[in-house]
């Protein structure tokens, strides 16, 4: 007789921690654009507005190749094409520490983002593989914990490496993109070594833990095959278009305000050494709200609550940060709405496993996830235009809280047109 809970907990240990390291890396380098710029901006001669139109460009480069991607996991496996997404972008951040004008830096921030598309969602695909769907919510966050890690070890590491300036000839922005673009590449070797594919193929599992867990996930797909064989119909249902919309404002406010909150921090009149260290203190309220909400969503019958709830909280934090002009507390107010914006989003992840599977899932997981990381694309470049009409750093918190509670709203919609689809192919009752 197998039991689930070691089970479980094997495949965890196995699985989360890797997968983790592999999004600390991939975050480290989508967020460094946000420290190389305090040098970079007069290195290159460009406008604070032109570097965040370079630095968005990712997002459209991710957005164009993001369900190709995942559709190739599909046919390839995790071990193979992850270990191309790690290596291809390693590269490319290496290749910025070389940039010389503002068209290659538009240019390899676009193909970083077509180097990098499918990870997310190809993680969160790998995981229905893996987890039955009453774990997911909680293996979605202890994987999003790791993007906080990684704000939190990339922001005193991005100051240290900008006043390595000057060492062995390179300026600190070089500095930053080298050392964070090495360990991608390294990482994406050990990837293609280490990680297993499906759990039929998995060696650390024995035959019954095997059978049992695809029983488990076999009599929860029953029902669910509409797009199951068929990536493409996915991509068209309403549901995972509505979704998508609903998403836009998480990523959003997130890359709005990691991107943006250096700049802020800097306008205290901090170092760049000091203003890295004071960026770890939101981040480290993010992983603690990332472990505590799913956990909780993961034992209630609602979700919503747990989607909605934290979103409010976070949009009325970005409010009152761009309204009360003490530094001190305005910084305060930014640390609680980066955990407002983060903690709702394994949550929200665990909604679409509930009406797609099999390679439905690799492409609906995807579009929803292309589609709401456009939302990176117009924060990078809407926050330094409002900074530059108004002349203000703090501004553009009015922006991201405005779209933060749309979203928030937009999760009642969501969820109300999911529960009456599941109503609705119900079967009645005589």
């Amino acid at each position: 007789m197998v039991d689930e809970k070691r089970l479980i907990s094997k495949i965890t240990w196995k699985l989360m921690p890797f997968l983790g390291i592999l999004y600390l890396i991939a975050y480290i380098d989508r967020q460094n654009v946000s420290f190389a710029k305090l040098q970079m901006v007069d290195a290159l001669g460009m406008s604070e507005y032109a570097y965040g139109l370079g630095a968005s460009l990712f997002f459209i480069g991710y957005f164009l190749f993001e369900v190709p991607s995942n559709l190739f996991l599909d046919r390839l496996g995790a071990r193979v094409w992850f270990a191309r997404i790690l290596v291809s972008w390693g590269i490319v951040t290496i290749a910025l520490a070389f940039t010389q004008n503002a068209t290659m830096f538009y240019i390899l921030r676009f193909l970083l983002g077509v180097c990098e598309a499918g990870f997310f969602p190809g993680v969160l695909y790998l995981l229905t593989l893996w987890f039955p769907s009453t774990y997911r919510g909680r293996m979605v966050g202890l994987f999003m914990i790791f993007s906080a890690i990684a704000n939190a070890v990339g922001a005193p590491l991005g100051g240290v490496l900008l006043d390595l300036d000057g060492l062995y000839g390179f300026a600190g922005w070089e500095w930053v993109f080298l050392a964070t673009g090495v360990p991608a590449v390294i990482a994406g070797i050990v990837t293609f070594f280490y990680l297993p594919g499906r759990p039929e193929n998995a060696s650390f599992l024995n035959d019954d833990e095997k059978q049992w867990l695809e029983r488990r996930l076999t009599s929860e797909n029953a029902g669910m095959g509409e797009h199951a064989g068929n990536g493409f119909k996915a991509l068209i249902d309403p549901r995972v278009l509505l979704m998508a919309l609903c998403y836009i404002a998480f990523p959003l406010s997130a890359y709005g305000l990691s991107y943006w909150l250096p700049t802020i921090v800097k306008a205290f009149g901090v170092s760049n050494t000091v203003n890295g260290f004071l960026n770890i203190i939101p981040w480290v309220l993010v992983a603690i709200a990332l472990y505590v909400v799913p956990a909780m969503a993961d034992k209630a019958q609602s979700k919503t609550p747990y989607i909605v709830i934290p979103a409010f909280i976070g949009a009325a934090c970005l409010l009152l940060s761009a309204l009360i002009p003490n530094h001190t507390l305005q910084f305060a107010f930014l640390c609680v709405a980066a955990a407002g914006i983060f903690a709702p989003q394994p949550v929200f992840w665990s909604l679409p496993s509930r009406f797609l599977k099999g390679a439905g899932a690799a492409a609906g997981l995807a579009a929803i996830n292309s589609v709401g990381n456009l939302g990176g694309f117009v924060a990078q470049n809407v926050v330094p235009w409002i900074k530059e009409a108004s002349g203000s750093t703090i501004a553009p918190m009015f922006f991201l809280a405005a779209c933060l509670a749309a979203g928030a709203l937009l999760v009642f919609v969501v969820t109300r047109q999911l529960s009456h689809r599941e109503h609705s192919a119900a079967p009645s009752r005589v």
